[in-house]
């Protein structure tokens, strides 16, 4: 049986020279939770599986993606590192690697240019590529569901299953499904869309978006049919650690990487 994945999300503003991580609420609302690296190396300690570190503003602000704050944690932190923020192209991808990375995740420019996945896809290998889909349920398609980019800033009219099942077919070896009406509100994940999304592709999906309590990423598991689960808040702020949650899950028959 392969085990459920818990993964710690970085969001990273870069308008301090080290970057600081920050947490909001259905994006916005931010406030200061930690420097990257220390943060990184906590959560490495307590067991998680993977972090995950998204540059907040660096699509929006048009700049490249923090390869200085990658390349400090990396020397730290001995478990895989995602980046994602302002990363447009396969130049953009292997400086990122090279820094440290081990997984590239791509939301706005996947859109912008979907050959961009392929691209990475090919080079690197579909193991490295995530695409990064930002929904809100806003009713303006067929699932309901619509994709967002910019940080959530700019809706695309994208549905979010057509979008997730072409980016599987472009060569995306993951998913990092977020729901925007979750997001930081710790009422739970949006499991209505992580089980349409899950059961559509046949690729691992990582929920994101509301967790609270650790019973959240148990259903996130067991409803929403997820391959891992990603948050911010609870672990941020010392509500719940890695290794609590970890516990919480194999009680209720979960098998996770203890």
């Amino acid at each position: 049986m392969l085990t459920k994945r818990i993964i710690p999300c970085l969001d990273c503003d870069l308008s301090v020279p080290e970057g600081r991580v920050v947490k909001g609420v259905r994006f916005k609302q931010i406030r200061y939770a930690g420097v990257p690296w220390e943060l990184a190396r906590r959560y490495g300690n307590e067991g998680a599986d993977e972090i995950v570190f998204l540059d907040i503003t660096a699509s929006h602000e048009r700049r490249e993606t923090m390869a200085h704050v990658i390349e400090k944690t990396a020397r730290e932190v001995f478990i895989p590192l995602t980046v994602g923020g302002g990363i447009r192209n396969t130049a953009d991808m292997n400086r990122i690697l090279r820094a440290g990375a081990d997984k590239i995740t791509l939301n706005t420019a996947a859109i912008k240019a979907p050959a961009v996945v392929s691209k990475g896809a090919k080079k690197f290998g579909s193991q490295c590529i995530v695409v990064a889909i930002d929904s809100k349920k806003t009713g303006n398609t067929k699932s309901g569901h619509e994709a967002f980019i910019y940080g959530g800033r700019k809706e695309t009219g994208l549905d979010t299953l057509e979008w997730a099942k072409k980016v599987e077919r472009l060569g995306a070896g993951e998913l990092l499904l977020t729901s925007m009406d979750r997001d930081g509100t710790k009422e739970g994940f949006d499991l209505e869309l992580t089980k349409l999304i899950s059961e559509s592709v046949g690729i691992p999906v990582i929920a994101s978006g509301g967790v609270g309590t650790p019973k959240h990423m148990l259903e996130a598991f067991t409803k929403g049919k997820a391959d891992a689960a990603l948050a911010a808040s609870i672990f941020h702020y010392g509500e719940f650690s890695i290794t609590e949650v970890k516990k919480y899950l194999c009680r209720n028959k979960v098998a996770v990487r203890i």
